[in-house]
This record gives structure tokens, sequence and C-alpha cells, in this order.
């Protein structure tokens, strides 16, 4: 199936051919025919699969059609994303499909001036990206009215939930227009995502890739028990096996990332980080030097976990579990996009165990093991509280190291192996570059 197919104008299919994208991604066939019938969409799809070109490309076939153009200050269609860089790649992709068309889109994020992108909205967008706290901030001001907006796209919604921007919805969802088609995207559906859809979406089509909370197929999932203590060495030798690879390490915290990040710079690692206490600009300046191969390991927190689209990252390190399993999900998704193959490596600590269970839980299987024995939970054993561990080294508090908590548990499980240091490591690289929308 071409997207012509699809019922898409002409104009739009050629410029998508011009960027190489010819063939629908199974969510795009999905989604993009139930859009352009003006139906409210729910899709559930791991990221990479191509959600941007599914929402986005209904909204410009149906305003190039239009032919009109936005009042001053208004919004005909508004996208709402959790983090400012998956908010940057939508609206660049979105930037891409419009390109020589009349349609204008914007991008507003925090960390970047606001008067700048007051004046952006001024004349009206077709478009706007944004994140709803800078979205209230400029409502705020006045700056923009949302009373014409009738396309509303909610993308990781479940991240947005996780992230209390539920109130901030709740602010700007009345403020559009009454009459207006909604969709929403989601790798995962809690409970809470079903109560959401309920409330802004009428009539909605379900579509759905992957089973929520599954991660792609194409993965190769491994994890190394080890202790708190010893997690730098291994990563480092880990590392060492593939310098010349694309890398993620993802931390729990800002300060753990950024001590991570420093030690393997210090052990000649060509390495960047990204996480809060970075300014905009840093964060740009480093996901622009990872994308372009000047940087070959990204550590971060979970603000690169999300919709980040680097086709050519070989290998995800999971230094520390996640508190909620289902970002696991979503950190690993970072690799084996656009159908390539790729790597998700767990290093886990004993205090880690509940972690790891919830993950394995709510992935409906067990993550074979490449090197250690799996570890004991202890009696009153809890997740580690949110903003625990995640430094390089040592962890942080009395028993962050890990060394003395948990005992190493016999691993019969059939699909077990307790493998050498790197087991879990080779991988096959598919040929050929994307054809498909990010």
């Amino acid at each position: 199936m071409d997207f012509d197919m699809l019922g898409l104008a002409p104009r739009l299919v050629e410029k998508l051919a011009e960027q190489g994208i010819t063939e629908p991604t199974p969510i795009q066939k999905q989604a993009i025919p139930y859009a352009m019938q003006g139906r409210d969409v729910m899709g559930l799809a791991q990221t990479g699969t191509g959600k941007t070109a599914a929402f986005g490309l209904p909204m410009i076939d149906a305003l190039m059609k239009a032919g009109t153009k936005p009042a001053p200050k208004t919004v005909r269609g508004l996208i709402l994303a959790p983090t400012r860089e998956l908010a940057k790649q939508i609206a660049d992709n979105l930037t891409n499909y419009t390109m020589g068309s009349h349609l204008k889109v914007a991008l507003v994020v925090g960390g970047a001036g606001i008067v700048a992108q007051q004046k952006r909205l001024q004349n009206g967008v077709d478009l706007l990206v944004a994140t709803p706290g800078r979205l209230i901030d400029l409502l705020d001001r006045r700056a923009v009215r949302l009373d014409e907006t009738i396309y509303l796209v909610l993308d990781e919604a479940d991240q947005m939930l996780d992230m209390g921007f539920i109130h901030a919805l709740r602010r700007i969802a009345p403020l559009l227009a009454a009459d207006r088609q909604t969709m929403m995207f989601s790798a995962t559906m809690p409970k809470l995502m079903s109560e959401l859809a309920d409330t802004y979406l009428k009539d909605a089509v379900r579509v759905q890739v992957n089973p929520p909370g599954q991660a792609v197929k194409k993965i190769e999932q491994s994890v190394h028990f080890v202790a708190q203590a010893a997690k730098f060495d291994l990563l480092v030798e880990l590392l060492d096996a593939h310098r010349d690879e694309l890398a993620i390490v993802f931390g729990r915290t800002k300060h753990g990332c950024e001590k991570i990040y420093k030690q393997l710079e210090n052990k000649g690692f060509a390495a960047a980080s990204i996480h809060g206490n970075k300014s905009q600009g840093q964060r740009d300046r480093a996901l622009e030097a990872f994308k372009q191969g000047k940087v070959r390991v990204l550590v971060a927190t979970d603000v690169a976990a999300r919709g980040l689209d680097i086709p050519d990252v070989a290998f995800v390190y999971n230094y520390d579990l996640p508190n909620v399993a289902e970002n696991y999900v979503h950190r690993i998704g970072r690799t084996a996009r656009a159908g390539a193959d790729g790597s998700a490596v767990a290093l886990v600590a004993p205090d880690e165990m509940i972690e790891l269970q919830d993950i394995e839980k709510a992935m409906k299987s067990t993550i074979p093991t490449a090197t250690g024995t799996r570890w004991e939970i202890q009696p009153g054993q809890k997740k580690r509280p949110n903003g625990g561990g995640g430094g390089g080294g040592r962890g942080r508090g009395g028993n962050a190291g890990g060394a003395g908590r948990g005992k190493p548990k016999a691993n019969n499980k059939p699909g077990h192996t307790n493998a050498k240091p790197g087991g879990g490591q080779r991988r096959r690289r598919s040929g050929g570059g994307r054809s498909s929308a990010a």
C-alpha cells in the first residue's frame, strides 16, 4: 500500500516521496484512513513506528485543502507533547511535510525565549507543537487563542499523565473549539489513559500495532545482575566493545547522569549528557552532536525516553531501572528504529529487583540473563524512592551500593544463561535506510 492509496493529496504524497518516505508503516495504514474521515483516534503503538505522520499527515491534508489562513494569534491544529525534545522533533517532521505549502508550523517550549515565541504567534499558525507548561504561559499573556483550534493531538499521552500534565490539559481543553477532532497516541494503556480517552475523545476508533507495554520484537534484550558498586566498570567494558556505534545510557537522576557522563569522558569516550539541569541550548547541542556521530554515548534521564528518533542508535543501557515499568519500554524503544535491529541491556542491582519484576510483569516475559544470577527479593524490600540512586560507581546512601543487599538466586529458568561479560551484545544490523515517516 502506498500513501496515495490512503487518500492523501497527490502533492503531499509527492512531498513525502521527495524525502524518501514511500511506504506507510502499520500504524499509519490503520490510523490515517480514520483520521481522514474526521474520526477521533486512539492510537496504541511503540515509539519509532511512525506516529507523527499518522496524526500529522491527515491534518496537513485537510488544512491544505481548506486553503484558508489562520486569524491573528489563532491556531488551527494543536499538538501537545510532554518533553521539549519530543516537541521539537514533531515540529521538525511537520515542517518537512509542509515544505513548499502555505501552512505555517510553530514550536513553543520552555527553556527558550518566550518573547520570540509570542512574535511567532502574532499572525496565527496552522499547526502549533507545544509543551503544556509553555502553552499556558502564552495563554496567560494572551499571546495565543485556541477558540479556532479544530484539531487536538496528545502525543505520548501516558507520559503526560506520569508527569502531572493532566491539570494543564484540563485547563487547555475547554479553550478549544467545541467541534473538533481529537487524536491521542500512546505506547502504553494504563487505566488512567482509558479515563482520559473517555473524557476527551468522542466515538473514537482504536488502532493498535503492538500490544500495549510490549517492546518491539527486533530489540535483543538482556540483563546483567551486578552490585551497584560494580556497575560503572561493567558499563565501560560493554561500551568498549562497540565504541564506533551509538549508545544511550539511561540513569534515574540528574546528578547521577552527570556523574556517569564525566566518568565516561575520563575513560576516553566521546560522551554527552542531557537532563533537567541542562539548558535547552545545551540539550539541543548534545542531541545534535549525538545525531551527527560526534558524540557516541548519550547519558540521559527519562527526558530522552520518549519519541526521540535517532535511527542509528545501536544500544540502550539501563544503568538504573526506571520506577515506572512502562518507561522501560519507552527507553529501549530508542533502538531498533525504522526496522533496524538493536540491543537493550539492563544493569540490575539487588535493590532494583522489584522494579525488574514489575517490568517483566508488564511485558509478560522474562528478560534473558547475560551475566550473574538473579537476586532474591528480601522480606520487606520496597522499590527505591523516586530520585534515588543513579550515580556512576557507588550508589548514594547507606545501602545504595547494593553489595550487601539481596542474595544471588540460582537461575534455572528456561531461556536463561549465565554468559561471559558482553553476552547478548552481538547484534545484526538491517540494510537500507529509513523508508517511512517518523
